[in-house]
């Protein structure tokens, strides 16, 4: 493998790949959902995907000593396979090519952006290990609609914003779960920390389940109350099942719910159409 292969290897996977599919995906669907066009739609995808690669490369790049030295093997700063420079001035360009991109939205729908952008670097450094660490979750994800919304134009409703809030502190608390002891170890004390698994695990699943219930609100017909009854069915069996040792039940649990609320918030968006 060529070094320039090899970096970008490197580089795929320190901007941490399955968020920054996963949120540029939902947030390009929406906005075809909502009537952004396909132009409207495509400047979208661009925008939200610069400013999750920027927040991606910023975390590996501002926290390569500490996965270093917890001997993080899916970590490339750690393994050698990058430099934190080198994701360090990843993340700058990326944040550089999320301004213009985001302003294509509008001004205003383009600043709400950035703000969201700026709240997941916040997150990165100095939030991520104080009790404030669910707040630019709650920040960066209550304004992703409202960014796609913005630039229709139309107003985003109340309880689209709430919803992504809720789905963001859910999506928090439930991806620190399985560090929960190497953060420790490192020094990491955010929230789910201080809370302990068991906690986190409630507070994550009341979350989720804010999520559903103001998404199903927002669709206001059957689907929306039949995909809550499906995410509170999901939640309650993880409950039952996901403290078993060697149990991928948690998994399974935010997986069936994430799943069942981006339809939700699909459904929802074609609703303000």
């Amino acid at each position: 493998m060529g070094r320039l292969t090899r970096t970008g290897y490197a580089l795929a996977r320190g901007c941490h790949p399955e968020p920054t599919v996963a949120v540029t995906a939902v947030a390009t669907v929406l906005a075809g959902a909502v009537g952004r066009g396909g132009a409207g739609t495509a400047a979208v995808a661009a925008a939200v995907l610069a400013g999750q690669l920027s927040i991606g490369w910023s975390n590996d790049w501002l926290d390569a000593a500490r996965d270093t030295a917890a001997g993080r093997t899916d970590k490339p700063t750690a393994t050698g396979d990058v430099a934190p420079a080198v994701l360090g001035r990843a993340a700058v360009v990326a944040a550089a090519c999320c301004v213009p991109l985001s302003l294509l939205s509008g001004w205003l729908a383009g600043t709400v952006h950035l703000v969201a952008v700026a709240s997941g670097w916040l997150y990165n450094r100095p939030l991520k290990g104080t009790p404030l660490s669910v707040m630019p979750y709650l920040v960066s994800f209550a304004l992703l609609p409202a960014f796609v919304v913005l630039g229709v134009p139309a107003v985003p409703p109340w309880w689209l914003c709430a919803a992504g809030a809720a789905l963001g502190g859910g999506a928090h608390f439930f991806n620190t779960l399985p560090d929960l002891a190497a953060d420790r170890a490192t020094g990491v004390r955010g929230l789910p920390h201080r809370l302990g698994a068991g906690p986190s695990w409630l507070v994550g699943a009341l979350l989720l389940l804010t999520a559903s219930g103001l998404l199903a609100y927002g669709t206001r017909d059957a689907w929306g109350l039949a995909g809550f009854a499906v995410a509170a069915v999901a939640l309650a069996v993880g409950a039952a099942y996901g403290r078993r040792p060697g149990s991928r039940a948690t998994f399974r649990t935010v997986l069936v719910v994430a799943l069942v609320d981006v339809a939700l918030l699909v459904l929802a968006g074609a609703r303000l159409t």
